[in-house]
């Protein structure tokens, strides 16, 4: 059988190995009654012992792996684990009804998975799959049957399944794995974004045709393009291995620009940095180049844990990133918690729609106690290094004046307190509500610089949530409604000589770069694993000609026409 499938590039990279299927199908178990209902409660309660122990191995050797952020989703897993809300409802049915304890758990998680489901609040839909998958792994135990370990595979093989947990992707052999594939996803879901951090390539949301793929048939997949081939044709294969072979040549072709300059065709120099959610991605940015930081996500700080972080333990983290980056620039982001990131310990009151309530800088306005202490940590740490703070999800000036207010008031504490503090920090705000954008020349006096947050800004551009599979093709970062909000920022910036960065998606995108050099941006933050292959596509582009192809890109009707005047631009007509 030869066929060929079209799924999502989610991380790049092209991989040749067989096929190895990760079996999607969740255990129903019959109906079946006991006479011995404390035997069956001792059962399921060994079996919740065994799962948090597996579960406490899996979040450690995610965060040495993948650092505290990414690791923070197991710290949920283990807090449905003690839920009384459905361990007590288990044990119930188990006494209550006589029932087995794998009938139990099936139909009370069941019912507590179905209930999410048909939740709006995305928060809660992405909690189902959290315990679907803790659920599956006390099943596992129960049955006696081993739990999916994927960390001790032992041939080369490409990972082929319905979905990946966080669990089974954190441990993933990446000694043997060299990729996977999935029949649901996008480039938002958590597969994808473990898989860049790991980086693997990755295709999401390939479709249920995946499953006629045989069992260890040999499999290319090209992440670049998003291309599935089973069983290829001999030439199909050899095309491909040379294709993979000029791909990792190219890549030891790029690591030569890690110490150079990022300049265009004709001269124009941008900076290139990365966006960061630990301190250990800080040596990868490095690694790879960076000539900055221009997004760091400080949430990780109070993920994970049961508690707020000290002001010590936060300035400690920001002294280290200042210091190892020293004297390149760290653009650090305030407190942006809401939306899809909650913290279970504060108690925040639910929402209907979180992404259109009390998140970011709102919060922080709102609970001045913990922003003054993160604010404090900053101006402590700002003198071991070249510090940038700026504030998230700012709509309204009021906004904007306060948060410098209160900043200005800590620094003045810290000051007469005799804590040295430095006087050559720039202050910022992002721009990812489409109020500020248009109001951009309002804001533009009042900071230092801007950096656009263009996944926000697309969802709220064009009202469609970007974790919603089912309005994903609305998440068009070419659309011209959006690259005209981009022009609004960067001509008002420059009217008061600020600049203008980018830390969302689309700034490590090959399609949105060329028009976004063509507009004027002075700032690109992406992943690190982005920023060489971003220089080199820089340095084969002419500032002024692109600025041209921009203003005609402004002019066209649909992102699909952009992204072919883009593409047809560079395959040869003029760069």
């Amino acid at each position: 059988m030869k066929q060929s499938l079209q799924g999502i590039g989610a991380s790049p990279g092209i991989a040749i190995a067989r096929a190895c299927f990760l079996s999607s199908e969740r255990y129903v178990p019959e109906k079946r009654t006991i006479t011995d209902a404390a035997r069956e409660v001792g059962r399921f309660r060994e079996a919740i012992a065994v799962a948090q122990g597996e579960i406490e191995a899996v979040r450690a050797a995610a965060e040495a792996k993948l650092g505290a952020e990414k690791a923070e989703i197991f710290e949920g897993h283990l807090m449905i684990l003690e839920d009384p809300d459905l361990v007590d409802a288990i044990i119930e049915k188990i006494e209550g009804e006589c029932v087995s304890a794998e009938f139990a758990l099936y139909e009370v998680a069941q019912s507590f998975i179905e209930l999410l489901q048909s939740m709006e609040d995305e928060l809660l839909r992405g909690r189902a799959a959290d315990i679907e998958d803790v659920s599956g792994r006390i099943m596992s135990h129960l049955r006696g049957v081993p739990h999916t370990d994927l960390a001790n595979l032992s041939e080369e093989c490409i990972i082929i399944a319905r979905d990946l947990t966080p669990s089974d992707t954190a441990q993933l052999n990446l000694n043997v794995v060299r990729g996977f594939i999935t029949e649901v996803g996008s480039r938002t879901s958590h597969a994808a974004i473990m898989a860049r951090s790991l980086e693997i390539p990755a295709i999401v949301g390939a479709g249920a045709s995946v499953r006629a793929i045989p069992e260890r048939a040999v499999v290319v997949m090209d992440a670049n393009e998003g291309i599935v081939i089973a069983d290829p044709a001999a030439e199909v294969l050899e095309q491909y291995r040379e294709k993979k072979r000029t791909d990792d040549l190219r890549r030891s072709e790029l690591e030569k620009l890690k110490n150079r300059p990022t300049l265009s065709k004709d001269g124009k120099q941008v900076e290139l940095a990365a966006n960061i959610g630990k301190l250990e991605d800080i040596q990868r940015a490095i690694d790879n180049g960076a000539e900055g930081i221009g997004l760091f996500r400080t949430e990780f700080l109070y993920m994970g844990r049961s508690s707020l972080p000290s002001e010590e333990e936060q300035f400690a983290s920001y002294k280290y990133a200042l210091e190892k980056m020293n004297p390149k620039p760290v653009v650090i982001r305030t407190l942006d918690i809401g939306g899809d990131k909650d913290l279970p310990y504060m108690e925040l009151p639910k929402e209907t729609n979180p992404f259109l309530g009390q998140r970011a800088l709102r919060l922080c306005l709102e609970r001045q106690d913990l922003f003054r202490t993160q604010l404090r940590a900053l101006l402590r740490a700002s003198r071991y290094g070249n510090l940038k703070i700026m504030f998230p999800m700012i709509a309204v000036l009021e906004e904007l004046l306060e948060a410098k207010r209160l900043l200005d008031e800590e620094r003045r504490k810290l000051l007469a307190e005799g804590v040295e503090v430095s006087d050559t920090i720039e202050v910022g705000m992002m721009v990812e509500i489409p109020a500020a954008a248009i109001s951009a020349d309002l804001f533009a006096p009042e900071v230092d610089f801007f950096s656009i947050g263009t996944n926000d800004l697309i969802q709220y551009t064009m009202a469609a949530d970007r974790m919603n599979e089912t309005v994903a093709y609305l998440y068009q970062p070419w659309h011209p409604s959006l690259l005209r909000l981009i022009r609004l920022v960067i001509q008002a910036a420059a009217k008061e000589g600020k600049r203008v960065g980018m830390c969302g998606e689309m700034a490590g995108d090959s399609t949105a770069i060329p028009l976004l050099l063509g507009l004027g941006l002075h700032e690109f933050s992406m992943s690190a694993g982005s920023i060489l292959s971003s220089r080199e596509l820089i340095g084969r582009l002419s500032r002024a000609e692109w600025s041209d192809h921009a203003n005609r890109a402004l002019g066209m009707r649909s992102s699909k026409e952009i992204a072919q005047y883009v593409e047809t631009i560079r395959n040869g007509v003029t760069t």
